[in-house]
């Protein structure tokens, strides 16, 4: 073979040699991906808490109402005035007999933030004045008996008459609505920016009177201890009236009813609600002579009643130094009944006319 074809020969098989021998080309390597930064979330905002107390329920309120003087309003409870309004945004609901067997509210705000309209408005009594004075509260009513009118004077009672008042009369309106299906004398309205516009211009003072406190002590959970079942309460006022409290283990409230259905606030179309519930007994009974039939109702002094929260009853003691000062509330044994956080109903009876039952 020629030498120079054997040459070429030899170097190609060796070219094929190291082709087949050598190492296949390592792959690149994959560029690194790096993550994203992950967004820490942002931390949910405390909720906002007010630095006041509300003295007449326990809770946080706004610091500047705190110290106000409450309002203190006259609530129409005939059937045929139903609904109230504005009653379901009260701090404490008084109720107490009327004359004919019928009842009235007495509702004490110690703010009307948020509040809207009022009713509706009817007259007061001297044991109303006596609820709202031992608040120290400016009372709103829409004229009053004859006793009232002389008490009001006497006792200084600072008050807005729709009635028979003079610039504060102006506050109260008759709805007409109201007067056409109810009648007139279940029309009259009022609102919390007409009684707050009227205080404005410092007709009276806003102020507590100096001396005065109110010392109703409150926890977040009131439920007596060793207190008896009490979720369904059966007050019976009169023929006339009878209320029913339900205790709603969700909301820890007691829901009111009357007149055989739920007790609506038409103005917040919520139903009546309270966390504690006091019925207090007293003596009640026909003024001698009073061709009306007006009641007088004892207030001043003490007597028994009985306590229900968080679905259980205990019995109490309540006391009212003078008609200046507010009910003190003691258990049997004499130490301070502690209410729940929350608003109250407190339920003024006779127990030789009324008739209390729970399970």
């Amino acid at each position: 073979m020629d030498k120079r074809i054997m040459t070429l020969f030899l170097s190609a098989a060796l070219l094929l040699s190291l082709t087949g021998c050598g190492k296949e080309p390592e792959p690149e390597p994959e560029p690194e991906v790096t993550p994203p930064p992950v967004e820490e979330p942002e931390p949910e905002p405390e909720p906002y808490v007010p630095a006041g107390t509300n003295p007449l329920t326990g809770e946080p309120m706004e610091p500047e109402f705190e110290d106000d003087r409450p309002v203190a309003v006259m609530f129409n409870n005939l059937k045929i005035a139903q609904p109230q309004l504005g009653v379901s945004q009260a701090d404490i609901i008084y109720e107490v007999p009327a004359e004919g067997g019928i009842t009235r509210m007495l509702g004490v705000y110690q703010t009307l933030e948020g509040v809207e309209d009022l009713g509706s408005i009817r007259s007061t009594r001297p044991y109303y004045l006596e609820l709202a004075l031992g608040h120290d509260a400016l009372l709103v009513h829409a004229g009053g008996s004859p006793d009232a009118y002389d008490d009001i004077s006497a006792w200084g009672v600072d008050n807005m008459d729709g009635v028979n008042g003079g610039s504060d009369a102006k506050i109260f309106w008759r709805d007409a609505e109201r007067r056409k299906s109810m009648g007139y004398e279940h029309s009259m309205l009022t609102s919390a920016s007409a009684i707050e516009d009227y205080l404005a211009q410092d007709h009276f003072s806003t102020e507590h009177r100096e001396g005065y406190t109110y010392s109703q002590s409150f926890v977040p959970d009131g439920t007596p201890a060793n207190g008896a079942p009490a979720t369904a309460v059966t007050l019976r006022y009169t023929n006339y009236k009878t209320g029913q409290f339900d205790y709603d283990a969700e909301s820890g409230k007691y829901l009111a009813s009357q007149y055989g259905a739920a007790y609506m606030d038409g103005g917040t179309n919520t139903q009546v609600s309270a966390t504690n519930v006091l019925i207090l007994e007293t003596s009640i009974s026909v003024i001698p002579g009073d061709t009306a039939g007006r009641l007088r109702v004892t207030l001043t002094g003490s007597g028994d009643g009985t306590f229900f929260c968080g679905g259980k009853a205990v019995p109490i003691r309540w006391s009212k130094a003078d008609r200046n000062s507010p009910f003190v509330y003691t258990l049997e044994d004499g130490s301070p009944l502690s209410l729940g956080q929350g608003n109250s109903y407190v339920c003024i009876i006779s127990p030789r006319t009324s008739t209390l039952t729970y399970e």
